[in-house]
This record gives C-alpha cells, sequence and structure tokens, in this order.
C-alpha cells in the first residue's frame, strides 16, 4: 500500500552568499525561508522535506517518506529522520542568534523508536532549545507522525561563534 498523501509542492533551493546571510539574525533568516525570499536548503530538495515552522528557540520541518529513501531492508534508510532531526534542533538555535553569529553541530544524538515507510504518510520533526549560552548550547526534539505518533528522538550540542564573512 502506498501512502495517499500528497508531497508539497516543488520548492526553490539554494544557498545565498554569506553576506546576504549575515544580513539577517536568526530567527529572520528562517522566516524568510518559510516565506520563500530565501531557498530552502539543497540538500532539503534532495530528500524531500522543508522549513515549515521557526520561532524563537523552535523550529519545525516536514518531510515525506518515500520509496526513494528506502534502504535494503525495505524500510527508510535512519539518515532520512537523523537528516530532520538534525536540522530541526540546529534551526532552533539558529533561531537564537542575532546578526553576525553562527553556529555549527558538534553532537548529535539519535534514538529510532519505530520504522518509517513510504506509507507513514509525512512525518514532523520538532526542534527546541533546552539551553542557550553565549558559545555553546542545546536542543531536543522528535519525529512524529500527523496522528503523533513517535518514530525518533533526539537532542544535540551546538557551538556558536562570529561568523566570517
Amino acid at each position: 500500500m502506498v501512502s495517499n498523501e500528497a508531497p508539497p509542492p516543488p520548492m526553490t533551493t539554494g544557498v545565498l552568499p554569506m553576506d546576504a546571510i549575515l544580513s539577517y539574525d536568526g530567527l529572520s533568516f528562517l522566516k524568510a525561508m518559510i516565506a520563500g525570499p530565501v531557498p530552502q536548503a539543497p540538500m532539503a530538495g534532495t530528500l524531500g522535506f522543508r522549513l515549515i515552522e521557526a520561532e524563537n528557540g523552535r523550529a519545525v520541518f516536514e518531510g515525506y517518506p518515500e520509496f526513494r529513501h528506502y534502504n535494503p531492508i525495505g524500510t527508510v534508510h535512519g539518515g532520512f529522520a537523523a537528516s530532520l532531526l538534525d536540522s530541526a534542533l540546529g534551526c532552533a538555535i539558529f533561531s537564537t542568534l542575532a546578526k553576525g553569529d553562527a553556529w555549527t553541530t558538534l553532537e548529535l544524538k539519535l534514538n529510532f523508536v519505530r520504522a518509517l515507510s513510504r506509507d507513514t504518510g509525512p512525518v514532523r520533526a520538532e526542534g527546541r532549545v533546552i539551553h542557550r549560552g553565549r558559545t555553546v548550547a542545546t536542543s531536543e526534539g522528535d519525529l512524529r507522525d500527523k496522528a503523533g505518533k513517535l518514530y525518533a528522538h533526539a537532542t544535540t550540542t551546538c557551538m556558536i561563534f562570529p561568523a566570517v564573512a
């Protein structure tokens, strides 16, 4: 059986020049990505997910598990869930950054609860900041289906530093 959920319409993907990125604070950048002036990440187009919500300390990505994401044993590869959660957790932290700041993931810890398949339908990865310090931040998040069933949960630690143009 194949899911009746239709993937979202095509989206614009790309990477802005660094000076354009640095003209935004984190939350404004994410909101512009949702609205369209800032493109979604190229990886989001490759894997079939997108940023759909952002507020201070929180980010939500939605993805559609498909057959193209399958591993050799007939389920969606764990990298799909990991990519959604890494994006949500990192962007939750990004939403707290001032203009001129950057961040990178230092650690990602992921727990899979159940397998995804193309029959799962759309899934949402929500990231929430746990702690935001001057140079280190942590966030947590989960990956759930439309009915709220948990598929994976994760935590991350990110380093915050001045961006270099």
